[in-house]
């Protein structure tokens, strides 16, 4: 989880955009509206302008950042991209997965810097060529790939990725924090918003952008739940709560100034954002003297295993989670270990 293009003539980064001649008396408007992009990919094309394309275009493409060497200033591209956007919005889309889609498809489009319709296979080769060769790792060149697939082929109807591969993504196994750790992180964070948001991390397994939407009304401290109401995928789903968890948060509730329908707001009553969050793990991690990478979503790896080493059915950890395909879910039985430490080695048998 941003269709049209009028003539054939991209505007190159150092080409200006000429003024319009000022409306004259004698100019005559019309009330239809001009085609799209689709309704022109229609229409045969038999004459395209050609295209002075920049050296540094399809197999000279820079290997450094994209945005350092391009201005934004074609219309065209830039209708396309709006309109792009409000499909993607309409289809449900996350906002993080529309914000990149929307900036690698741009990038794509002022890189490969030819009139949409006339793009090729060849010019996509040559672009995720140079982004691997210039270090860029599996799992973005399938990001890439994916916002591609959606401009090209789900809105414009081509079918020009259709025999390109990429590498497929590296399974890494999830980066988890001991419970010593997680007990450091407490202990160094001052009681009150943070201690408690990082404690509901860690007795949830909430994602971030789960966190920062909690709702007051959303908690039932007498069953324990919570409830979770557009998670990822825009899923609804039930959590679990800490008893000590519910103790400490009825206090801090009852002590904020400023009331909220967040859990977790800022001092004048509004809702913190993701970055926030990240930064309060960051130097929680910090105080604590853990030096391995810590994010938000820690705690929740290290919620799924910490669950599954004390044997709980990891179809229930798979729906506290939230996940549709209990394939994701397995990936935390390479990482729980507390059982396969009791495993005697056959070497010891002898």
């Amino acid at each position: 989880m941003e269709r049209e293009i009028q003539d054939n003539i991209p505007i190159a980064s150092n080409q200006s955009i000429p003024n319009e001649a000022p409306n004259s008396s004698s100019n005559t408007e019309t009330n239809s509206a001009p085609p799209t992009i689709v309704q022109q990919s229609a229409q045969k094309t038999q004459q395209v302008a050609p295209v002075q394309h920049n050296k540094q275009t399809n197999s000279q493409i820079p290997k450094d950042n994209i945005e350092k060497n391009f201005i934004y200033n074609n219309p065209k591209f830039e209708k396309l991209l709006l309109e792009l956007k409000q499909e993607l919005i309409v289809e449900g889309y996350s906002s993080k997965t529309l914000k990149m889609y929307l900036l690698y498809t741009r990038e794509v489009l002022y890189t490969i810097n030819k009139p949409v319709l006339t793009i090729e296979k060849r010019d996509i080769v040559n672009y995720l060529a140079n982004k691997r060769e210039g270090g860029c790792e599996n799992s973005t060149l399938a990001l890439i790939h994916a916002a591609m697939k959606y401009m090209f082929k789900e809105y414009l109807k081509l079918n020009i990725l259709e025999e390109i591969k990429i590498p497929k993504k590296g399974k890494t196994l999830p980066k988890v924090l001991t419970k010593d750790e997680i007990r450091l992180m407490f202990q160094n964070t001052r009681f009150g918003r943070n201690r408690l948001m990082l404690q509901f991390m860690y007795g949830s397994g909430c994602r971030v952008s789960e966190v920062v939407k909690m709702n007051v009304n959303d908690l039932n401290f007498k069953e324990r739940t919570a409830a979770i109401r557009g998670g990822k995928g825009n899923k609804d789903r039930m959590i679990i709560l800490s008893k000590e968890w519910i103790h400490d948060v009825k206090k801090y509730l009852e002590k904020k100034k400023i009331k909220s329908e967040e859990i977790f707001s800022k001092k004048n009553g509004k809702a913190i954002t993701t970055d926030t969050v990240q930064r309060i793990v960051r130097e929680a991690a910090v105080k604590a003297g853990i030096t391995k990478h810590v994010t938000p979503h820690s705690f929740r790896h290290s919620y799924a295993t910490h669950l599954l080493e004390a044997g709980t059915n990891i179809r229930y950890i798979q729906s506290l989670l939230g996940h549709s395909n209990l394939n994701t879910t397995q990936i935390y039985t390479s990482v729980a270990n507390d059982q396969l430490k009791k495993v005697v080695s056959p070497l010891d048998k002898l």
